[in-house]
This record gives structure tokens, C-alpha cells and sequence, in this order.
């Protein structure tokens, strides 16, 4: 049978296409990423007071529990000109604040090398290829354990059941040997891992996690060697190699498993990234069509996006109707419709037809780009309770080899082989590795869910006070109401026709992004379908009041220009009118021009959500910088109790300070362009509304689609998550609490001790686990 799907595809060469950015593999590549225009591709500048710093995301390579994050974080804080450096074991991302003044990211990069761990660019390709082959070989280790151990029990088996007189002298140093050789490979090829970072951390002058591991392993397998080659030496004729090649089969499974949950729970992000496509069509100036790698797109090119294939930018639709997957970008589950003229999201997949998209914005300019930067933040980021665990976690680890040298000590005259035996024992079943897991395995998994329901964490410590909050203040206009209210009437001075007042203010209107402006420019815009006869110049916007500017004809002559202003009718200096309905005002030099009575639609799940937020104990605000009474309606419309409306900016921090001073945690939603100070000084923060750019979103929370449940069903998961956590905690630390005392009296051998180490971790978990899984509506106990 003929293949007829897509016949086109056959005529297009394959063109490799290069990587985002080269993989750091020796000092030309990392020289590659000292130049400038490649900062933007993995970090952002920041707008701080200390001389632009940059805030840069890298994947971190050869990781394998916190303490490796310690040793990371360590050598890169050491770099002269980093000022901040966090690693999150659980993501295995780090974000590093570095000054361009005084470093250059291939010093920081070579500073982490040294230190015995490779970084990638954040957004680099390989980075995913990398994991991938980590995880196979870590599947080869287990399985060459495994195999091993179960040889060697086969072999020690005879040693257990024997009777006196069973077994010959012989026939057991036989079975002894045979063991040793079995267990050569365990030792030599399963665990390479804690040797390598055991002898990195030795080399740092570090106490790690893997250091008890590998003294353990090199412990036993030593006591055991003396043994088979010298049975009545000081060590005695006991071997432990059935002991020491299950320890190792048993961590290696809880690592393999747990670094499977990891990638789990913390795929989102990776998922997201790896949306564009590598490659487009671009159109030639010829007409014809050329396969170019999507980073050399520039604004104004027109591409061909196939059906399955993702649009590489942001763009509008020039030829062709199709419908888009935008569930990552939007929150929107269901495929959306996308007709000629409709603008189209990088990332989002072209499902129904090809189509023609001309570029607008690029790069770090796209909506794919903002939520990929909030993603990552999050990612690298370690909550308040992470970071107490970690500071838990290093004095503990000098704690474990102290209680071990101390029970080596006090069983040493006794029994010298018994003696390591136990000693092994307590550094193998205390390692904290669960107490570092606890807290951003949890947070990574819960982040991960929200984001699948279109809420993006840009900040992993929210979710610990966002599950404290019992107090929502909502903002109305493009929150509890759509993005955009529509023109519902003009009022106008005498004089002055309707067309002319809606074309000055769209004028005005369109150099401001609030929602009400934009409601102006889209009745001028379905009205006339031209852009207005007036320039704006010289503007300034007021938050929260207005905007005022001068506006010129574009073929009057000089000198005709005036001055006007647009908002509230306070900013305006003009009297309301008396309509219960939201207004904005035009008003000029001599006075009140225009104004427009504007229409609001309440979001509709407005209600449902402000009666789950009850249910859940939480009480509903609302503050509105339009008038009291338009304010009161809307809030009467949903079900809040609490409304105050004619709320300058200033008045809505005002409320802020006192509601906290009486003892209240605050979760504020707005918009996210009047309402920044609100939104900063709230204990956690939602932007809502797509009209808002994420880049200048001042929230923790940014909500990506029109659904207002997404609030309660985020401050449930943030209270399911802070139970996790607590759970997870109370775990690690009453295992230790138990085991430790065990193994020192020793009564718990060196495999059993594994086995507590490996289901120690894996618990944990598996237990954060459960919140990627969670539905808004179910609840983890």
C-alpha cells in the first residue's frame, strides 16, 4: 500500500539543526558561553540596585542526593562575583545570581566541574539525552547487583542450613571464594557511584552522604576478603558478602525507583521546554519554503506549521484555520479553535490543518518563554523548610560518623569483626537522605500538578503560606470579571459625536494595557476596522487611576494637538455618572469630553469558586478601584460579603497592613497591573487574566487560564502539601530515631540496614508522590 499521509514531507532534506547551546564539555565550550547574546538563552537579567546581575538556570549532572547540592552550592559561592547560588536536589537544577562585572559564566562552570560535577545550560537539549543515558546505566548497575546477590545466596545458603559434619572445609572455602569473585562486580561497577562521590566530597574536605555508603561497602568487603583469605586472622573466618551485595541491590532499587519518582514529579518542567520544535519552514524571498533551526526566526517571518507540529513562536495566522493544544500555556484542556487572524502561542501544537503564521514575537519575548522562566525559578528554588533540613542535615552527618566510630570502639575488644560490622551498620541506616528529600520532593510534586491545571509557581516557599491563608482578597476587573468588559454606551459632551470620542480615547486607550483600556481598543477596532486618526505622545499612566498623554492628528497641522486624560473620574476631575454600572471618563484641558459605560460579565465559575473558598474556612474580599457601588454589585452577584470599591492602589495595601495586623494570612488575586504592591506585600499572590504579561506579574501564583476555581483548588493542594511535608519529616526522623539505637546494640545487620536506608528515601517519595496524583477535590491524609 502507498504511503499518501503528508507527501510532502519526502522533498525536505534533513538538516541537523544545532542545539540551543553547546554542552559545556571542556574550556572552548565553556568560552562559547561567556558571550553575551547567549545569556539570554538560560538566564534573565535582573532589575536589582546592584549593577544588573543575571539570574542563570543549569542542570546539574552526576548528582545523586543533597548532599551533592551542598558540595554544588559551595563551589559556585566560592566563585568571586556569584552571589547566590541554590541547588534543589530533588530537580537536580540550580540557579545561580552572578555579576557580568566581575565574573563570566565559564568560571562558575569550570568551578562546578572541579568540584566533580558538570553543568548544562538549562535550556540545552542534551540535558534530557544526558538523564537518559544516566538512567540506563543506573538500571544496568541494579540489575548487575541483582543478579550478583542472588548468586551469592545461592552460595551462602549451604553455610545457614548446614549441620556439623554437613560440609566440608573445603567445599566451604569453595563456596567463600566463589563469593568473593561474585562480588568483585558489585564492588567494582554498581558502586562506582559512591565511590566517585565519596572521594569528591574527601577531596572538598566535605562530609557527603554517599561517604557512609562507601566506608561501609569498602568496610565490609574488606572484613570479608580478610576472612576468606585468612581465617583465623584478627577479623575471624565470618564473611558478609550475602550481607554486603544485598545492601547494595536494596539501595540501589530505592535510588532507581526514587530517581524515576523524581523525574515524575518533576517532568512538568521538561515537558514544557521541550515543546518547540527544532526546526520550521520558513518562507524565502524566492516563495519557496526553507527548513531553518527555530532560534534563527526573526519577527515578520512567515512559517509553515504542519499538523502534530508545535508553533515555534508567537505569531498570528495569515493563512489557514486550524485548532491548537495550548493545555500547558493556557490551562485549556480542550482544543481551541484558531481562525485566519487569531494569534497563536509559541509551544501550543497545530492539530487540524497546516497553516501559515507570521512571527511577532520571539525568543525570550513569548508567552512560552515567561512561563518557561516562572518554571524554572520554581525548580531551583528551595522552600524555607528545605533549607532548615539541609542545615539539619550536615551537623548529622558528623553525628553518624561519630556514633559509628563510638560503636566500633565499644565493640572493638569483643569481637573486632563484629565490631566494623556494627560500625557499618550505623553509617548505612543513618544517612539523612530522607530528611533532605522530605520537604522538595513534596514541593516539586505538588508544583508539577498545578501546573498540568494552569497555575505556575514561580516561587516553591509560597505553597507553605498559601496553605496558611484563611483570608482571599480579590480584585474585580479582568479577576472576578472577564479579561475584557465591553462598551455598552456613550455619553458625550455637546458637540462632539460618539465615533470621535471612542477614537480619541482607543488612541489614548491603546498605549495602556489595562483591561478597560483594551475594551476601548476593541470597540473602535469591530467598529471601524482602521487605526485611529490620532497620535499619543508624551504618555503617562497613573496605576489604578488613569492615563494621560497629547494627542495629535496625523494629517492636521501643528499646533492642533491637545491634552486629555482617561480613568476614573476623580483622575479626570469630572462627576460619575449616576448608572450602576463600571465607567471611564475622557476629559480635556477644558473639561469633561466623554463617558463610557462599559458592561461587565462575571466570570462563569465566579460563584462556585467564592463558595468552595467558604467551604474551606477562607474568608472573601473584594477590593475595586472602580466605584463602591459597581463594586457591591459585583461582589453581591458572587457571594462576598466584604466589598469596598474606589481603591487606589495605596488604599488596597492600606487594607493589606491592617487585615495582616489583626493577625490574618493574605492570599491577594489581581491582575497583576495595578495591583503590584498588593500583590508583593500579600503572603502568597495569584496573577490572573491573560492580558497579563508574566514578566511583570509581581505574583507567586500566575493563572493561566480564565478558570477562577483554579484558586481554591490551589490553597487545597498547598494545605495537602504542607501535610506531605509534615508527614515526610515526622518519617525521617523517627526512623533514625528508631534504627539508630538498633544498630548500635547491634541488632540490625548491614543488609537490613540497606534495606531501612533505600525504603527510607523511597517512602518519602512515593508519599510525595501521591500530590502529582491528587485531584482538586481528593484529599491526602
Amino acid at each position: 500500500m502507498n504511503a499518501t499521509l503528508a507527501p510532502d514531507r519526502a522533498v525536505i532534506p534533513a538538516i541537523p539543526v544545532a542545539p540551543a547551546l553547546p554542552a559545556p564539555v571542556g574550556e572552548d565550550a565553556w568560552q562559547m558561553l561567556d558571550d553575551p547574546a547567549e545569556w539570554a538563552a538560560f538566564g534573565r537579567e535582573l532589575n536589582d540596585t546592584d549593577g544588573g546581575c543575571w539570574e542563570s538556570q543549569v542542570m546539574v549532572e552526576g548528582m545523586t542526593c543533597a548532599a551533592c547540592a551542598f558540595t554544588v552550592e559551595d563551589a559556585l559561592r566560592r566563585v568571586p562575583g556569584v552571589r547566590e547560588a541554590q541547588v534543589n536536589a530533588a530537580s537536580r537544577r540550580a540557579r545561580v545570581v552572578w555579576s557580568p562585572a566581575q565574573t563570566r559564566p565559564s568560571r562558575w562552570f569550570e568551578a562546578s566541574t572541579k568540584a566533580g560535577y558538570r553543568l548544562l545550560p538549562g535550556c540545552d537539549r542534551s540535558a534530557r539525552e544526558l538523564r537518559r543515558r544516566e538512567s540506563r546505566l543506573a538500571l544496568w548497575r541494579w540489575l548487575v547487583s541483582g543478579l550478583c546477590m542472588m548468586q551469592v545466596m545461592m552460595y551462602a545458603y549451604p553455610a545457614y542450613v548446614a549441620r556439623p559434619g554437613d560440609m566440608g572445609a573445603d567445599s566451604a572455602q569453595l563456596l567463600r571464594w566463589a563469593s568473593w569473585v561474585l562480588t568483585l562486580p558489585v564492588v567494582l561497577f554498581s558502586c562506582g557511584p559512591f565511590f566517585r562521590s565519596a572521594w569528591r566530597d574527601l577531596r572538598m574536605g566535605r562530609i557527603g552522604m554517599d561517604l557512609p555508603v562507601a566506608f561501609g561497602v569498602l568496610a565490609t568487603f574488606a572484613v570479608s576478603s580478610a576472612a576468606t583469605f585468612d581465617a583465623g586472622g584478627p577479623f575471624g573466618h565470618e564473611v558478609y558478602f550475602d550481607s554486603l551485595t544485598m545492601f547494595v541491590f536494596f539501595l540501589l532499587t530505592g535510588r532507581w525507583l526514587e530517581a524515576r519518582l523524581r523525574e515524575r514529579t518533576a517532568g512538568a518542567l521538561d515537558a514544557l521546554m521541550n515543546r518547540l520544535p527544532d526546526a520550521i519552514d520558513r518562507l524565502a524571498a524566492d516563495g519557496s519554503w526553507k527548513r531553518v533551526a527555530v532560534r534563527r526566526l526573526a519577527v515578520g517571518d512567515v512559517v509553515r506549521v504542519r499538523p502534530g507540529e508545535a508553533f515555534p513562536a508567537d505569531g498570528v495566522l495569515v493563512e489557514g484555520d486550524t485548532s491548537a493544544d495550548e493545555a500547558l500555556l493556557t490551562g485549556e484542556s480542550r482544543p481551541v479553535p484558531r481562525a485566519c487572524g487569531d494569534r497563536v502561542l509559541a509551544g501550543s501544537h497545530n492539530l487540524s490543518a497546516p497553516v501559515r503564521v507570521r512571527i511577532e514575537s520571539v525568543g525570550q519575548g513569548t508567552r512560552f518563554a515567561q512561563i518557561v522562566r516562572l518554571m524554572e525559578s520554581a525548580a531551583s528554588r528551595k522552600p524555607r523548610l528545605a533549607l532548615l533540613a539541609d542545615r539539619v542535615a550536615r551537623p548529622f552527618l558528623v553525628a553518624v560518623l561519630a556514633s559509628a566510630a563510638i560503636a566500633a570502639a565499644f565493640w572493638w575488644p569483643t569481637d573486632p569483626g563484629r565490631a566494623l560490622m556494627v560500625a557499618v551498620a550505623v553509617l548505612i541506616v543513618t544517612c539523612p537522605c530522607a530528611l533532605s528529600l522530605a520537604t522538595p520532593a513534596a514541593m516539586l510534586a505538588s508544583a508539577g500538578a498545578l501546573a498540568r491545571g494552569g497555575v505556575m509557581t514561580s516561587n516553591l516557599q509560597a505553597l507553605e503560606a498559601l496553605a496558611s491563608v484563611d483570608t482571599v482578597v480579590f480584585d474585580k476587573t479582568g479577576t472576578l470579571t472577564g479579561d475584557v468588559p465591553r462598551l455598552e454606551r456613550i455619553y458625550c459632551r455637546q458637540g462632539l459625536r460618539p465615533g470621535d470620542a471612542l477614537e480619541m480615547a482607543a488612541a489614548l486607550a491603546g498605549q495602556s494595557l489595562h483591561p478597560v483600556s483594551q475594551a476601548l481598543v476593541n470597540a473602535w477596532n469591530a467598529q471601524f476596522r482602521s487605526p485611529p486618526d490620532w497620535i499619543a505622545q508624551q504618555i503617562v499612566e497613573a496605576a489604578g487611576h488613569g492615563i494621560e498623554g497629547r494627542l495629535r492628528r496625523t494629517r492636521a497641522a501643528a499646533g492642533t494637538d491637545r491634552r486629555v486624560r482617561l480613568g476614573s473620574a476623580v483622575f479626570c476631575e469630572v462627576t460619575a455618572l449616576e448608572v450602576e454600572a463600571a465607567q471611564v471618563h475622557l476629559a480635556d484641558e477644558k473639561g469633561w469630553l466623554a463617558s463610557f459605560v462599559l458592561a461587565e460579565e462575571l466570570r462563569a465559575d465566579a460563584s462556585e469558586a467564592v463558595a468552595t473558598l467558604r467551604a474551606q474556612g477562607v474568608t472573601v474580599r473584594l477590593l475595586s478601584g472602580d466605584r463602591d457601588a459597581a463594586a457591591r454589585e459585583i461582589a453581591a452577584r458572587c457571594g462576598i460579603d466584604f466589598a469596598q470599591g474606589g481603591c487606589t492602589p495605596e488604599d488596597k495595601l492600606d487594607v493589606l497592613w491592617r487585615l495582616q495586623a489583626e493577625g490574618r494570612r493574605i492570599a491577594m488575586v489581581g491582575d497583576g497591573l495595578n495591583d503590584g504592591p498588593s500583590l508583593a506585600r500579600a503572603n502568597a499572590s495569584f496573577a490572573f487574566g491573560r492580558s497579563v504579561p508574566l514578566s511583570r506579574a509581581h505574583a507567586d501564583f500566575v493563572v493561566l487560564g480564565d478558570r477562577l476555581a483554579s484558586i481554591p483548588q490551589a490553597i487545597a493542594q498547598a494545605r495537602r502539601t504542607l501535610r506531605v511535608v509534615r508527614q515526610n519529616l515526622v518519617w525521617a526522623a523517627g526512623y533514625n530515631a528508631l534504627c539508630v539505637p538498633l544498630a548500635v546494640a547491634g541488632w540490625l545487620p548491614a543488609w537490613l540496614a540497606g534495606l531501612g536506608m533505600a525504603a527510607s528515601s523511597l517512602v518519602v517519595v512515593l508519599n510525595a508522590a501521591r500530590l502529582s496524583r491528587a485531584g482538586a477535590g481528593e484529599g491526602v491524609r
